[in-house]
């Protein structure tokens, strides 16, 4: 029977190892909102926007495996 190592590589945010799957689809989600809301003027817009993003890398990073 095979064992399997997956390592995953961890950033510590106040002493606590985040996945970096998870920053970085915090980072897209905030640029987005950013950016959208600087575009549109509309906070509903930004919000939702960056929502999508944010979970769909979240997502797709984690199955990815990083």
């Amino acid at each position: 029977m095979a064992i399997v190592d997956r390592s995953r590589r961890h950033v510590a945010i106040a002493g606590v190892p985040w996945p970096t799957y998870k920053v970085v689809a915090l980072a897209l989600g905030i640029l987005t909102l950013l950016a959208v809301g600087a575009v549109t003027s509309s906070a509903a817009t930004a919000v939702l926007t960056a929502a999508g993003v944010c979970t769909a890398a979240w997502l797709v990073l984690g199955v990815l495996g990083d």
